[in-house]
């Protein structure tokens, strides 16, 4: 099927915008998609060789940080405010949805996966929240997962700390919602990343999946990113602590 003509936000024509987790998959997307609506886009990701790539093609300013340091986290978004402004966007992407078995995971290891999952949302948050408040405007999108809706396993840590995204975002709406802020969930369904690909996209298994789905094509990045770009324009101003499924009907 042809790709379509989409939608152009004057509202986010520069933009202050934050992205985590932006040097690869999802992420990369989203600072392209950020970028081509004329945002100013900065995006952190511990992938230093990756993120350069990525901000060198768009033009977006990359800090190199690792999400778990929360410290480096705080420090990492001042200086990116300093030289973006206010950041009235957060799109916290940045997850890793590693395999792993109930009988391996130790207490080091599902902090460490509660850390990299869920953790620096809040921070990132956090540490927006004000400028946002002067504004008297902003947009959180957290990144979410059908993963623990669908029941599946082989990865506990990973949906427990995915299905705690739905709990921060509706309690972060309610506690921003008097200061302009929006907060709402994005849920991608299995979008078919480089990584996604080498690692688990089998023929059999995309073929069992895609027959699943109402909309029998792939899910790719750009579909996540088209509905960010909807949440963190003015264009949805009164929605807030909701989440949006983009799986191609699924679940």
């Amino acid at each position: 099927m042809p790709d379509g003509q989409f939608a152009t936000y004057p509202s986010l024509r520069d933009r202050p915008v934050l992205i985590t987790g932006g040097a690869s998959g999802i992420g990369a997307e989203l600072v392209r998609q950020f970028r081509a609506q004329g945002s100013r886009t900065a995006f952190l990701d511990f992938d230093d060789a990756n993120g350069r790539k990525v901000a060198e093609a768009t033009g977006a300013l990359f800090f190199q940080c690792d999400l778990r340091d929360i410290a480096a986290l705080r420090a990492a978004i001042a200086e990116g405010a300093r030289r973006c402004g206010d950041f009235l966007v957060l799109v916290n992407n940045a997850a890793r949805d590693d395999r792993h078995g109930l009988e391996t995971v130790e207490p080091e290891y599902w902090d460490e996966r509660m850390a990299t999952n869920l953790r620096h949302q809040f921070f990132c948050a956090q540490a927006v929240a004000p400028g946002m408040r002067r504004a008297g405007q902003g947009s959180i999108i957290n990144m979410g997962s059908v993963s623990w809706m669908s029941g599946q396993g082989g990865m506990p840590a990973y949906t427990a700390a995915k299905s705690a995204v739905r709990g921060l975002t509706r309690g972060l709406a309610r506690d921003l919602g008097g200061d302009g802020i929006r907060c709402n969930e994005v849920v991608p369904g299995w979008v078919f990343t480089d990584r996604q690909e080498q690692l688990w996209a089998t023929p059999e298994g995309v073929a069992a999946h895609l027959a699943a789905q109402s909309i029998h094509r792939k899910v790719m990045p750009e579909d996540i990113a088209r509905m960010t770009l909807w949440l963190a324009a003015d264009d949805s101003r009164m929605v807030t602590s909701q989440h949006f499924v983009v799986d191609g009907g699924k679940i």
